[in-house]
C-alpha cells in the first residue's frame, strides 16, 4: 500500500511521523534483511500501527515491552526468512533494558510512578525511550531502550531523590510485575453504548465520557476506540487514561425500568 495514502488518513503530525517511520523501517527489514524496531509505544500509536500493518498483510513482527503484561511496548519488525528459526529472547535483550531502583528503608511507601518518570524527564530523556514503570514500596523497575541504559546508571545516582538508592540494571526474567489485586463493583448504566459505559466507570456525566473518547483516552480490549455508539459484551476489557482498566465481568440483567446491572472488576 502506498505511504501517501496511509499517511493522508491520519490527521495529526505526530501520527503521520510515526508511521512514516515504522513503514521506512519495514522497507529496511525486507531490504537489509535484518530486525528493525521502533521506541516505546503507548496503546493509541500502538493501535495506530497495528491497523496498518494488518491493512498491509503484515505478518512479521510483534509488540513487546519486557514482559507479558506490559502496557508501553516497542514494534519489532523481522525477516520472514527468520519467522521460524528466530530467538526472541536475545533480540529482546539486545534493545530493551530495566533498572531497578531499591529505596532506602526511611523511603520505602512514599514513592509513586510519577515521581519516578519525573526524575527521569528532569535528566532530558524522551517519554518514548521509556516503558513500563512497575512500582513497589522498596522501589521500581524501569524498563527503558537499551540505549539510555549507560546514561541512566550514571545519572540517576546524582539526583537528591535517588542519592540512597540502590541502582542496577536486571535481566528481563527478573522483572517484578506484581498484579494488583481486582476491585469487584456493581454499576447501572441505561445502555450497552460506550459513552454510557465510561461514564459510569469515570463517575462523570455523559458529555465528559464523550470528550474521554474524542480526546483518545478511551481503548476497548487494548484498542483505541472513538465511537461512542460501540456496543460493549460481557469481558471485554476498558480501559480509561487516568482512571483505570475495567473488565466488564457479568452483565447481570435488566431492572424494571430496562437499565441494565453490570458486575465490574478493576485492575
Amino acid at each position: 500500500m502506498d505511504k501517501v495514502i496511509e499517511l493522508t488518513k491520519l490527521q495529526k503530525d505526530e501520527e503521520k511521523l510515526l508511521v512514516a517511520k515504522v513503514l521506512d523501517k519495514i522497507k529496511m527489514v525486507e531490504s537489509k534483511n535484518r530486525f528493525e524496531n521502533t521506541d516505546f509505544l503507548d496503546l493509541s500509536q500502538k493501535s495506530n500501527i497495528q491497523d496498518i500493518l494488518i491493512k498491509r498483510k503484515q505478518n512479521n513482527y510483534c509488540f513487546f515491552g519486557g514482559f507479558d503484561m506490559a502496557e508501553r511496548t516497542m514494534l519489532i519488525i523481522y525477516p520472514s526468512l527468520y519467522e521460524d528459526k528466530v530467538n526472541f529472547k536475545n533480540i529482546y535483550e539486545q534493545i530493551i533494558s530495566v533498572i531497578r531502583i531499591t529505596l532506602p528503608k526511611e523511603l520505602q511507601g512514599t514513592f509513586e510512578h510519577k515521581t519516578y518518570l519525573g526524575a527521569i524527564m528532569k535528566l532530558g530523556i524522551k517519554r518514548e525511550k521509556l516503558g513500563d514503570i512497575l512500582v513497589r514500596d522498596d522501589g521500581a523497575d524501569i524498563i527503558i531502550s537499551k540505549e539510555i541504559e549507560k546514561f541512566l546508571i550514571n545519572n540517576l545516582a546524582d539526583l537528591t531523590r535517588f542519592k540512597k538508592s540502590k541502582i542496577e540494571v536486571i535481566k528481563l526474567d527478573e522483572i517484578k510485575y506484581v498484579e494488583k489485586e481486582k476491585e469487584t463493583f456493581k454499576i447501572n448504566v441505561p445502555s450497552m453504548r460506550l459513552d454510557a459505559i465510561v461514564g459510569e466507570l469515570a463517575k462523570v456525566s455523559r458529555n465528559d465520557a464523550n470528550l474521554y473518547i474524542n480526546q483518545e483516552r478511551v481503548f476497548v480490549n487494548f484498542k483505541l476506540e472513538l465511537r461512542n455508539t460501540k456496543q460493549i459484551l460481557e469481558n471485554d476489557i476498558i480501559t480509561i487514561r487516568g482512571k483505570g482498566r475495567f473488565t466488564i465481568f457479568k452483565i447481570i440483567g435488566e431492572t424494571k425500568s430496562k437499565r441494565i446491572n453490570l458486575e465490574v472488576q478493576k485492575w
